[in-house]
């Protein structure tokens, strides 16, 4: 995953950033997932090999509740135990898409039907535009 550009949203902030963005990664590359599976991925990555399962569970617990991953399905496991897999959201691939480009690059880039979506979500949500 890249490198934010200018902006860094909120979930990419901070202490959990980090493992925030290894959980993403984790998860858009290999689709849905348990939270032991999201901890195996986690561990391979340069710099995480010591990351303990309790602060991937932790972490994928409070994306949860902020709605960038979501339960999808529930998994057996070989011992017989379920297991449920999350998934991204299409509110965790927004962020995603979003530390890849600055505001700029995405105006400059947009062709009017495009900056009309921006615009209409925009104001979906609540933002007031001072001209």
């Amino acid at each position: 995953m890249p490198k934010p550009k200018n902006t860094r949203l909120s979930v990419f902030k901070g202490r959990e950033a980090k493992l925030n963005r290894a959980i993403f990664q984790a998860l858009a590359l290999k689709g849905p997932q348990t939270i032991y599976d999201i901890h195996k991925q986690i561990r391979k990555q340069r710099g995480l090999a010591r990351v303990k399962y309790a602060s991937v569970n932790k972490r994928v617990k409070v994306l949860l509740e902020s709605r960038y991953i979501r339960e999808s399905n529930l998994k057996e496991t070989k011992a017989g135990f379920r297991a449920i897999l999350y998934d991204l959201t299409f509110k965790a691939y927004l962020s995603i898409a979003l530390t890849s480009v600055s505001p700029d690059e995405l105006i400059a880039s947009a062709d009017e039907k495009g900056a009309l979506v921006l615009l209409a979500a925009t104001f979906a949500i609540g933002f007031d535009c001072k001209i």
